[in-house]
C-alpha cells in the first residue's frame, strides 16, 4: 500500500463538507420535491445512508410536518399507507434499495437522493433528488450523507448556518488525544441525534478497524455502560442527559461533548476515524472486505 496516498479521497471528502453543505442548502428546485407537509412518509437506506434516515425522521416528525418512519431497506415495512417512500443512496446501485422500490411501483410515490445521477436509482424513482457535487470516491462515505440530511434538515425549516460554520470549526479543532488512543468508543445520541451517533460508530470501525458500539442515549445506563473503563471513550451528539457526564467519569472513561452542532461533531469524529486509520497503516478508502457499494449477486 502507498502510503502516501492512504485516505486521501476521505481527507479530501470530509475536509469539503463545510462548502458541499451550503452548496446543498442553496438548491432552489430540490426541496419542492420533497413529501408535502402532513405526508405520512418512510424514510429508507442501507449503512451510513439507514442512519441518516433516522436522523431525517425524527427531524421531520419532531417539526411537525408528520408521521415519519426510518428502515433499513431490507427490513422495510412500507405497506402501511405511506403517502411517499424518500430513498436516500450514495452510488443509487444498492440492491436493497432497488428491489424496494421496484416492489412499490405504481403504489406510492417514490423520491431518491442520490449522488450518482448515472445510476440505476434515476430510473427507479418517481422523482430525483441530485447532488452529484456531493458524490464521493472513497469507500468509507463522509460527504455525500451529511450534505444529504443537511438539505433535509434545511426542509424542515431548521437554519443550518450554525452547523455550516461550525463544521468549518471541527475542521481545525485539535482532537484530544483520549479519542484518538482510546481502546474502545461508544456513541450516544437523543432524539434525531441517535442516527449521528450510530453512523460515528460505523465510520470507526469501516476505517480503522475499531471497537465501537452506539445507543441512544438514555438507554446507556441500562447496561452498555457496564464496559466504561479507564482508555476507552463516551461521545455524546447534542442534548446531554442529566447525570450522565458524571456517571461516565465514575467509570474512569473520557465523557466526550462538544458545543458544537451535533451534526458539525461528526466531522470530528470523521477525523478521528481517519487519524486512527493511518496510524494502523490502513486505507479508508479502500478498507477490508467492504465496497462502494453492495450490489447482491454481482
Amino acid at each position: 500500500m502507498n502510503t502516501q496516498t492512504a485516505g486521501a479521497h476521505m481527507a479530501e471528502e470530509l475536509q469539503s463538507q463545510p462548502a458541499v453543505w451550503a452548496q446543498a442548502v442553496d438548491l432552489v428546485a430540490e426541496p419542492k420535491l420533497l413529501p408535502r407537509a402532513g405526508a405520512k412518509v418512510a424514510v429508507v437506506g442501507c449503512g451510513t445512508s439507514w442512519f441518516m434516515a433516522q436522523s431525517y425522521a425524527a427531524l421531520r416528525e419532531n417539526a411537525g410536518l408528520g408521521v415519519t418512519d426510518a428502515f433499513a431497506a431490507s427490513e422495510a415495512f412500507v405497506d402501511r399507507d405511506y403517502d411517499a417512500v424518500v430513498a436516500i443512496t450514495r452510488s443509487g446501485t444498492t440492491s436493497e434499495v432497488l428491489e424496494l422500490l421496484g416492489g412499490i411501483r405504481g403504489k406510492v410515490r417514490t423520491i431518491g437522493i442520490v449522488g450518482d445521477t448515472s445510476s440505476p436509482l434515476v430510473d427507479a424513482a418517481d422523482d430525483v433528488i441530485a447532488l452529484p457535487f456531493a458524490d464521493e470516491k472513497s469507500v468509507v462515505q463522509t460527504r455525500f450523507a451529511t450534505t444529504a440530511l443537511t438539505f433535509l434538515r434545511a426542509s424542515t425549516g431548521a437554519d443550518v448556518s450554525r452547523s455550516i460554520a461550525d463544521a468549518e470549526t471541527a475542521l481545525t479543532e485539535e482532537l484530544p488525544e483520549e479519542l484518538v488512543a482510546a481502546e474502545q468508543v461508544t456513541y450516544l445520541g437523543r432524539g434525531w441525534t441517535v442516527g449521528l451517533a450510530h453512523e460515528a460508530a460505523l465510520k470507526m470501525r469501516e476505517s480503522s478497524q475499531a471497537w465501537t458500539e452506539s445507543y441512544p442515549a438514555m438507554e446507556y445506563r441500562h447496561g452498555p455502560l457496564a464496559i466504561a473503563a479507564p482508555g476507552r471513550a463516551v461521545w455524546l451528539f447534542g442534548e446531554l442527559p442529566a447525570g450522565l457526564d458524571a456517571d461516565v467519569a465514575a467509570t474512569g472513561a473520557h465523557f466526550e461533548h462538544s458545543s458544537l452542532d451535533p451534526l458539525a461533531d461528526l466531522v470530528r469524529a470523521h477525523r478521528v476515524a481517519l487519524e486512527r486509520s493511518l496510524a494502523a497503516g490502513l486505507n479508508p478508502d479502500l478498507p477490508r472486505n467492504l465496497t462502494r457499494s453492495v450490489i447482491l449477486g454481482a
